[in-house]
């Protein structure tokens, strides 16, 4: 997406069928409009929210699991970009705002939601950012999230390297 002043459309993504992805996908999917709209046009969460629940769609996706990223990203963005920051190679001011909503998304996920396998939270973003973001802005998603899953869930990605999972 080159316009920053429109927000990601669910219609615009095109990695699953609509009708086959789960609930938390589609919250994953609102959330990151939703914070898109935080950061570019800097909106207030509850404002963001309004409008998102009236949305397309929006019936069927977590919404505890939206909630959960839309108030956690905002009411800890600084927290999140303490984290992110010492993985990048550029300031945020060169980041996409797709990108460095599905980096919050990502890294809220990893700290909160531990009933989410990490492997998981690296994937969806994954997608996500080929979803809504840029051509190769799912590289550096995976970059970022990839050196902070050993900071952030050190007990479980060395669990999987010993099991032979990952490298």
């Amino acid at each position: 997406m080159n316009d920053q002043t429109s927000t990601p459309s669910a219609a615009t993504a095109g990695t699953r069928k609509s009708s086959a992805k789960p609930a938390r996908s589609r919250s994953r999917e609102f959330a990151l409009q939703a914070l898109y709209q935080h950061i570019v046009g800097r909106n207030e969460a509850s404002d963001i929210d309004v409008f998102t629940r009236d949305l397309s769609g929006f019936h069927k996706a977590d919404s505890a699991h939206y909630d959960a990223l839309l108030y956690g990203c905002t009411e800890q963005a600084q927290a999140l970009d303490a984290l992110i920051a010492p993985k990048l190679d550029r300031s945020f001011a060169e980041i996409s705002p797709v990108e460095h909503a599905v980096m919050w998304i990502g890294v809220y996920e990893l700290q909160h939601c531990l009933d989410v396998p990490w492997r998981v939270v690296l994937n969806e973003c994954i997608e996500l950012a080929k979803d809504f973001g840029g051509t190769d802005g799912h590289k550096y998603v995976n970059a970022v999230l990839g050196g902070l899953a050993p900071e952030l869930r050190a007990a479980e990605v060395q669990a999987d390297r010993q099991a032979g999972r990952i490298k």
